[in-house]
């Protein structure tokens, strides 16, 4: 009876210790994976970085003075020997997007390959596949990751901040492509569950795109105190938060030389 036992309590401790050490293979190999991501991820933003820094030789920009707007001189031809993608040129105040956009023949491969067109977890800015640049459609659309270093989309969710919002300056949008400059500005700043809507890029009439304006509007956190009517051009920005569920989404009207006072 005790060797029974015995034999038992043997049986039961070799069990014990097998599971042990599964789940300690198992942690090990969730950090060995960790520590991979992120040296994989340190290398594809400073990638990047470095891209950055290469194409900013092409990108001239003159502060505005009391007398004069700034100006922005894109050397289009340049960044298109780089990558025949590239579209455009944006600025957002109050926040670190200052970058080139490509747009790409979908929607998924700028997700993961830079500017140089090398596959990248970071990505680069692009704009959706849909859009007219010629003669800008009713919305422009134009997709940034939120990096946890503050590249690429990084800052978009401090327009979700009170001192962003509440700051006159950073409600300008500059989008640059090789015809002429835009100016935008902000109408909506939200944060919501990921969905298509605030995306839609085609519609049907004046009267539809006012009744999609409307409800962008609705969803602000903050009334910007600007008019928008169904005859207008927008720009949305989008990026994902938290654990990929959710979107921080911008949206600005086009300025035309009448009502452009920023």
């Amino acid at each position: 009876m005790y060797m029974a036992k015995r034999r038992l309590n043997l049986k039961y401790r070799r069990i014990i210790n097998i599971i042990v050490l599964i789940i300690a293979l198992i942690c090990l190999t969730l950090v060995i994976y960790s520590i991979i991501n992120i040296v994989n991820w340190k290398i594809n933003v400073d990638d990047n970085k470095n891209i950055q820094n290469k194409i900013n030789d092409n990108i001239t920009i003159v502060e505005p003075t009391e007398e004069k707007e700034a100006e922005y001189n894109i050397d289009f031809k340049a960044l298109k020997e780089i990558n025949e993608d590239t579209i455009a040129y944006l600025k957002v105040n109050g926040t670190n997007i200052d970058y080139v956009v490509v747009k790409g023949n979908d929607n998924s491969y700028y997700l993961k390959h830079n500017f140089e067109k090398n596959l990248n977890i970071a990505g680069w800015i692009f704009a959706d596949y849909h859009n007219n640049f010629d003669e800008l459609d009713k919305n422009i659309v134009i997709f940034g990751h939120n990096t946890k270093d503050g590249s690429m989309f990084g800052t978009l969710k401090n327009v979700l901040n009170k001192e962003w919002y509440e700051n006159k300056d950073n409600y300008k949008i500059i989008l640059v492509t090789e015809m002429t400059i835009y100016y935008y500005q902000v109408f909506s700043t939200y944060s919501i569950k990921a969905e298509d809507y605030y995306i839609n890029t085609e519609f049907v009439n004046n009267e539809e795109f006012k009744k999609f304006i409307n409800k962008l509007k609705s969803r602000s956190i903050y009334n910007y105190e600007i008019e928008v009517s169904g005859n207008d051009k927008i720009l949305t920005l989008s990026s994902c938060i938290g654990d990929g569920s959710k979107r921080v989404v911008l949206h600005a009207k086009l300025l035309t030389n009448e009502d452009y006072n920023l």
